[in-house]
């Protein structure tokens, strides 16, 4: 290799890696991922935190099908029963 060649090298060199750091950097900031200062209990936290709004969906979901099947019966009912009932209500 020739001593010329090396200040060209090392300035190709330096432009892939300050490129490589560019694209790392937007790619990160594109998917959103949290900086490298943050930490396991972050992370734990927001977990938690996850999984408590899971549990309650969850929950909120199953009394949303029980509501949607007494309407689906009403619905599906014969118009007299579904009036016997309702008076026997009042």
């Amino acid at each position: 290799m020739d001593p010329e060649w090396i200040p060209i090298l090392i300035i190709v060199l330096a432009i892939t890696l300050t490129v490589g750091w560019l694209v790392n950097g937007l790619i990160k900031a594109r998917h959103r991922y949290p900086p490298a200062a943050a930490g396991g209990l972050e992370a734990s936290r927001q977990l938690e935190l996850l999984s408590n709004e899971n549990a309650g969906l969850k929950g909120q979901v199953g009394r949303l099908e029980e509501r949607i099947a007494v309407l689906e019966r009403i619905a599906t009912d014969p118009a007299e029963r579904t009036a016997r009932e309702i008076d026997q209500l009042r």
